[in-house]
């Protein structure tokens, strides 16, 4: 496959290798707007556009690829507010869209745990829940994309939460997470449970990077030849837990 690379961060070097390991071809790498103009023809060329650029630049490239009518992966998170949007836009214009708050096959099996574990608890009122991320510093989104997922999997399940927060609340219908940065971290989720009697914790991991960048190139050839909006559970074929 010929692919561009938006985004030339840490993630995206190790896309870069691990997509050349792979077999594929990388015919472009865009880091900025000018290089999206200077690439143009590459781009309009390429099979799919991996994208683990910046927040603020998520919506326009998704819009990018659409006009150009090239497949997108996309691991970039900050703009979970705007997906129904997106998934609509998408299937409205035929255009092919991979998202996923993290590529990691470990975290998506996480999810996976954390929706059973909340089906378990839907009768156990006694118990009461939070979540706790912690990521590196040059993290800008907060909290993660991974952690707002575990959230709203969590609400969908649990009658007696509405919405989460990302600050300390008392308010009982509120699903709090709380978000550190540190040095050196590269990705911890956890999601605690706990009563008078006792807690329980679930927890993901992160010990290298290179996960997320084999994810999301699996995502890109699992794309190929397909219309529509898809998550890691379409391409894993996981089933609700």
């Amino acid at each position: 496959m010929d692919i561009v690379i938006s985004g030339y961060g840490r993630i995206g070097k190790l896309i870069h290798e691990t997509a050349v390991n792979r077999g594929h071809n990388i015919i472009a790498i865009v880091d900025n707007n000018e290089d999206w103009d200077i690439h143009l023809k590459e781009i309009s060329k390429s099979d799919v556009v991996i994208d683990f650029s910046m927040p603020d630049c998520a919506i326009k490239n998704i819009e990018r690829c659409f006009t150009l009518n090239i497949p997108l992966v996309i691991g970039t998170t900050g703009w979970h507010d705007k997906i129904d949007n997106i998934r609509s836009l998408c299937i409205n214009k035929k255009q092919s869209l991979f998202y996923a708050p993290n590529f990691s096959i470990g975290v998506n099996l996480f999810f996976q745990v954390n929706k059973f574990l909340s089906g378990l608890m839907k009768g156990l009122p006694q118990y009461e829940v939070y979540l706790k991320e912690i990521h590196h510093t040059s993290k800008i989104d907060a909290p993660s994309g991974t952690a707002i997922k575990l959230a709203e999997d969590i609400i969908k399940t649990l009658a007696t939460k509405e919405k989460w927060t990302n600050f300390a609340t008392l308010n009982k219908s509120e699903l709090q997470i709380i978000s550190e940065r540190k040095d050196n971290i590269i990705g911890n989720h956890k999601v605690i449970y706990f009563s008078d009697e006792d807690e329980i914790t679930i927890e993901h991991n992160a010990k290298s990077r290179k996960g997320f960048a084999i994810g999301a190139v699996m995502a890109a050839e699992w794309l190929k030849d397909k219309k529509g909006f898809f998550e890691m559970k379409d391409m894993l074929r996981i089933g609700s837990a």
